[in-house]
């Protein structure tokens, strides 16, 4: 048969070096399924169940290998389902192409069956790169173009093709004439370096501080050691946002863990502290968990020009790559030879570290969830890679688990989208197959789709050369994050109706679909759970029991916000043990 536009566009992909396509399979997209057909494998096609698991997928695969994700959905709702993932990507700032169909040209306008006006759906999310393919020439030009700026730009981007075009007959050399353009598969990315003069700015500044903290993003990967030289050269301390927490070890006596409503008293006391701050690779919105406005002089680094500045009064911008920025940097940096600061930063540190191991310990009914992400830290394997959920689970990574070095971990961050989690950690087990996967999750996200992306794993482990993929249900019947959000910000009990998740046996179900199924109630099974995960020849659920009435506080929350939960938890007829667990919370962190 004739190569169609459909074969070209698969054959531009595998030249851009795209590993695999995660969609659904929809009438709209049948020339690109069978070209892929054809295609054999290369590039491989990965089925979800849904299309919005699809987009997180290829945004999960555009984090962990730092490579485009590429995403296949047929036209109308298929395209639709598509746009919570892309927000995902964009707001993320990660590269996703997503490829969809559309009714054939001639029925286009005609209000035709599933027919939906794509320029106008995609238009916000996909506004970097969102074109129509129209004729069989236009097709190299516009999936490079669409290629090309996904990634110069960090962005999510869109191309529409109709289903007639995806069937006529490629073009395989365009030709050279007028109003036909060549485009080529290749992209260079620049060196972005500070001018010397702000450099010098710069060094003024932070030599000139005698309280220095750092803020560490997800822009400062792979300047972990600079990050380290820079601390031990002025005595400083150094905090990370939430994205940024896999960026540098939390081992180091100087590392506050992390900073914001989900972070550490450590870090509010080194934000609290400071009077010099230094912003790396960080665009975290916690702006409250900042120093006071006044309080600190500060230098930003960020390889985009158009964040600096913009969370927090900035002395002195520096445009550039965090890694080269800092090496041109250090020389300039005196050594300090007074300690006191750096001695409290480490203080600090260690009774968080107290209070962190206290809170795990504590009392619950059934299970302590802190302690169960806490003892996690112990038995995380070298070389897993981590898929976080946004809720509760989200706060105890934060604050309880240690990440060893090199671990990739992430989440759904700015758009904090629940269900990311188990369609992130299948895309990075697809990218890695020979390493093990975690996945920490609530029963209110499992609920709302990692339930059904369960069958994918269970359909495709065997696969696997490591077939280890651990999710972690932490099952307490509750949407917990919004219960304590409803008694922090308004004074409102928690609604029933509206945050009661349905109970549901996760262990016995992922023992259903051939995978073991761990469900843990007590303290001390703990360990052995996690243990016995880890040891398991196939996928494994750890449905862990934990108590919703231990409080998510943010650290040194203001009064008037303690006062808002209490109102709240006396207006709930059980709200009693959460509110003795808030008081004892409240009282160990003021007597810290």
């Amino acid at each position: 048969m004739a190569r169609t536009v459909a074969d070209a566009l698969i054959d531009r992909l595998r030249t851009w070096g795209v590993p695999r396509i995660f969609g659904y399979a929809g009438d709209g997209i049948d020339p690109l399924l069978a070209a892929l057909h054809r295609a054999d494998g290369e590039p491989e096609f990965v089925s979800a169940r849904h299309e919005e698991m699809a987009a997180f997928m290829a945004t999960g695969h555009a984090k962990y290998s730092g490579t485009p994700g590429v995403c296949l959905a047929t036209q109308g709702p298929g395209a639709i389902h598509l746009l919570n993932g892309l927000y995902d990507a964009k707001l993320d700032h990660r590269p996703v192409v997503a490829i969809v169909g559309q009714v054939v040209s001639t029925a286009l306008g005609t209000g035709y069956l599933q027919e939906v006006d794509l320029h106008t759906l995609f238009k916000d999310v996909c506004g970097q790169y969102l074109q129509t393919v129209s004729t069989p020439e236009q097709l190299p030009v516009l999936l490079d173009n669409a290629m090309r700026t996904a990634i110069a730009e960090r962005a999510p981007t869109c191309l529409i093709i109709p289903h007639d075009v995806q069937r006529a007959d490629a073009v395989d050399e365009p030709p050279h004439t007028h109003g036909v353009v060549p485009s080529s598969a290749v992209l260079s990315r620049p060196r972005v370096l500070p001018r010397e003069e702000e450099l010098h700015r710069a060094a003024e500044v932070l030599n000139a501080g005698s309280r220095v903290a750092l803020l560490i993003g997800r822009g400062a990967a792979g300047a972990q050691e600079e990050i380290a030289e820079v601390v031990a050269t002025l005595g400083a301390g150094a905090t990370a946002s939430l994205v940024g927490k896999p960026v540098v070890p939390e081992d180091a006596p100087w590392h506050t863990g992390v900073m914001g409503h989900l972070g550490t008293t450590a870090s509010a006391e080194l934000m609290a502290g400071c009077d010099t701050l230094l912003i790396i690779g960080c665009n975290d919105p916690w702006t409250e968990f900042y120093p006071a406005p006044g309080q600190a002089r500060a230098v930003q680094i960020d390889i985009e020009a158009r964040v600096v500045g913009s969370k927090y009064p900035v002395e002195v911008p520096l445009t550039g790559d965090a890694t080269e920025t800092l090496r041109m940097l250090l020389p300039l940096l005196r050594q300090r030879e007074d300690r006191a600061w750096e001695n409290k930063v480490f203080d600090s540190v260690v009774r968080w570290r107290a209070l962190a191991g206290r809170r795990a310990n504590a009392p619950a009914d059934p299970l302590n969830p802190e302690l169960v992400v806490h003892a996690l830290s112990g038995q995380m394997p070298a070389d897993a890679q981590v898929a976080v959920d946004v809720g509760s689970s989200c706060y105890w990574y934060a604050r309880h688990l240690a990440l060893p070095v090199g671990v990739p971990a992430h989440t759904s961050s700015y758009l904090a989208s629940m269900g990311c989690a188990m369609p992130y950690g299948i895309a990075a087990k697809l990218h890695a197959p020979q390493r093990p996967v975690v996945v920490l999750a609530g029963d209110g996200a499992m609920q709302m789709n990692g339930l059904l992306e369960l069958i994918t794993v269970a359909d495709r482990w065997r696969s696997w050369d490591d077939p280890r993929f651990v999710v972690l249900v932490l099952h307490n019947q509750d949407l917990n994050e919004v219960t304590w959000e409803q008694r922090e910000m308004e004074g409102d009990p928690r609604f029933p109706a509206s945050q009661r998740v349905p109970a549901f046996p996760y262990a016995a179900y992922a023992e259903l679909l051939g995978l073991r199924g761990i469900r843990v109630e007590a303290p001390d099974d703990v360990d052995k759970a996690w243990h016995d995960a880890f040891q398991a020849d196939r996928p494994v659920v750890v449905e862990a029991l934990v108590d919703p009435a231990v409080p998510l506080l943010a650290p040194d929350l203001p009064d008037s916000k303690v006062d808002m939960m209490l109102r709240g938890l006396e207006q709930e007829p059980d709200g009693g043990a959460a509110r003795e667990q808030l008081l004892r919370q409240r009282s160990e962190e003021r007597d810290r």
